[in-house]
C-alpha cells in the first residue's frame, strides 16, 4: 500500500467520524425542537471543507502516482525471472537507473544478480567523456567490475569478451535520433549477440521527442556511425522498438537475427511527454538541448557553433562570421567540451534557450546562417554535413536557394514509406 493511500484512508477515517459527532449533535438538537437540522449546510463547516480539500489532493496525487511513467528497467518483475542462475553483462552508462538514487548495475547487484562485465559506450559508464573522445576500459571503483569501453580498441564485443555471458542486457536513454551514437551500439551489441549467440534484452526507456517524425530518410551510402539505417533524422521510435525494427528489417551483418526481448515501459504512450532525470550525454544539459539537439546538429556539417563550450549546449548556435547581432557568445573549455570550436573566439548568432517547444526538425536556422554567413563557400564541410543530413541532396538544396517548403516537400515520400514500414514494430500507442 502507498503512503498516499494510507494517508488517504487515515484522513477519511478522521473526516468520517467526524461529520457522524456532527450528524449526531445536530439531529439531537432538531429533536429538541431548538432549530432546523440542514444535513447540507454541514458542507460549509470550515473543518470539513479543509479535511474534504486535503483528501481531493491526496487523491489526484494517489492517481497521479498509479499513472506514472516506468521505464523498462522499473519494470524488473518482468526482467529478473530471466536473470535468475545467469552470467550477465549490461551494456549501460549514467543514464541506466532506476531512481535517481539507485543505478541498475546497484540494484541487480543487490538483487545477487552474477554480472561478469559492464559494456559502455561513448561518453563512458559514468558520461563525463566528450563527445568522440576514446574511453578506455577499466575497474568500477564501487562494484569492482570490469567495465569494457565500446568507443575505444573496439566498438563491438569481441568473442572473448563476451565468453561466459548468458544474457546481455541493454539500458541506455536515447533521444530519438539516428545521429545519437546509442543506436548504432545497440546495433553493434545485437550484432555480437547473434553472432556469438548470447539472447539481448534491451530495457526499454521513453523517447523524449517521440511525437515527432520528420527529416530526410538516410540514403544508405552515407551510412556512419551517426547513421546505420534507412530512418528520417527524428524518426519517433524508442530504442526497443528500433531493436524491433533492426531485428525484423533484417539490417545486422549477413541478416542476422539475434534472439531479443523488450521489456516495455509502463503507463507510457506516443503522447506521453517525459523530462529525463539525467543527463544523457554532457552536451545536452536539460529538455531544450533535447528538444533542439537535432535541428542544431545539423550545423556539426558547417562552420557554425551550438553552443558547445558555453553552458546552453545545443540551445544557441552562432560563428565569428555570422553578421553583428544582439546576441553573441565565447565558447570555453568546460565540463561538457574540453576544446570546444572557437575556444576564446566571440561568436555572433541567435538564443534558441527560452523558444517554445520545436514539433519537428527545423532547418530555418541552418538557412539563416547560410544566407547571412560572410563567405558562403567555406559554409559547410560536404563530408560532414553528408553523413549528418543522410545525404548530399540537403546541401545542394540550400546552395542553391530552394525554399523551406520545397525542401520539406521533398522528405514526404520517404517518410511516409517509413511510418508504413515501422508500424508493426511500434510498442506503445
Amino acid at each position: 500500500m502507498t503512503q498516499n493511500l494510507k494517508i488517504f484512508l487515515a484522513d477519511s477515517a478522521d473526516l468520517g467520524d467526524f461529520i457522524f459527532k456532527k450528524l449526531s449533535a445536530k439531529s439531537a438538537e432538531s429533536a429538541r425542537g431548538k432549530n432546523h437540522f440542514n444535513p447540507f449546510n454541514l458542507w460549509q463547516d470550515e473543518k470539513i471543507i479543509t479535511m474534504k480539500n486535503i483528501i481531493i489532493c491526496i487523491l489526484i496525487s494517489a492517481v497521479s502516482f498509479a499513472q506514472q511513467i516506468k521505464t523498462g528497467a522499473e519494470n524488473s518483475e518482468k526482467y529478473l525471472p530471466l536473470l535468475k542462475g545467469k552470467t550477465v553483462g549490461i551494456v549501460t552508462n549514467q543514464t541506466g537507473i532506476i531512481t535517481k538514487e539507485k543505478h541498475l548495475v546497484d540494484f541487480l547487484v543487490e538483487q545477487k544478480v552474477k554480472i561478469k562485465s559492464i559494456f559502455a559506450p561513448e561518453h563512458g559508464f559514468r558520461g563525463t567523456a566528450d563527445a568522440g573522445e576514446n574511453v578506455s576500459d577499466e575497474i568500477d571503483s564501487k562494484t569492482g567490475l570490469q567495465i569494457v569501453s565500446l568507443y575505444g580498441k573496439n566498438n563491438k564485443p569481441t568473442p572473448d569478451q563476451l565468453k561466459g555471458i548468458d544474457v546481455m542486457i541493454f539500458d541506455l536513454q536515447d533521444v530519438g535520433t539516428r545521429l545519437y551514437t546509442y543506436v548504432s551500439t545497440m546495433h553493434r551489441i545485437m550484432e555480437a549477440c547473434a553472432e556469438n549467440n548470447v539472447p539481448l534484452i534491451v530495457l526499454d526507456r521513453p523517447n523524449p521527442n517521440i511525437a515527432i517524425v520528420d527529416g530526410p530518410v538516410l540514403d544508405i551510402a552515407f551510412k556512419s556511425g551517426i547513421g546505420m539505417h534507412p530512418t528520417p533524422l527524428l524518426h519517433g521510435m524508442t530504442l526497443g522498438e528500433e531493436a524491433k525494427m533492426i531485428n525484423g528489417q533484417k539490417w545486422l551483418k549477413d541478416g542476422i537475427q539475434c534472439k531479443l526481448t523488450v521489456i516495455p515501459c509502463l503507463n507510457y504512450t506516443r503522447k506521453s511527454s517525459y523530462s529525463l532525470p539525467v543527463r544523457p550525454s554532457p552536451n545536452l544539459p536539460n529538455d531544450q538541448a533535447i528538444n533542439l539537439y537535432v535541428s542544431l546538429c545539423l550545423f556539426e556539417g558547417t562552420n557554425v557553433s551550438m553552443g558547445r563550450g558555453t553552458e546552453k549546449q545545443f540551445q544557441i548556435y552562432g560563428s565569428p562570421y555570422l553578421p553583428k547581432s544582439d546576441f553573441a557568445f565565447t565558447p570555453q573549455p568546460n565540463f561538457g567540451d574540453k576544446d570546444p570550436l572557437y575556444k576564446g573566439i566571440e561568436c555572433n548568432g541567435e538564443d534558441l534557450s527560452s523558444i517554445p517547444r520545436i514539433s519537428r526538425l527545423e532547418i530555418k536556422w541552418l538557412i539563416k546562417a547560410y544566407q547571412t554567413t560572410a563567405d558562403k563557400s567555406k559554409f559547410f564541410d560536404k563530408r560532414k554535413f553528408a553523413i549528418r543530413a543522410g545525404n548530399e541532396k540537403l546541401q545542394q538544396q540550400i546552395e542553391a536557394g530552394i525554399s523551406e517548403e520545397e525542401i520539406r516537400n521533398s522528405w514526404k515520400e520517404g517518410l511516409i514509406a517509413f511510418k508504413k514500414m515501422r508500424a508493426k514494430y511500434l510498442i506503445y500507442k
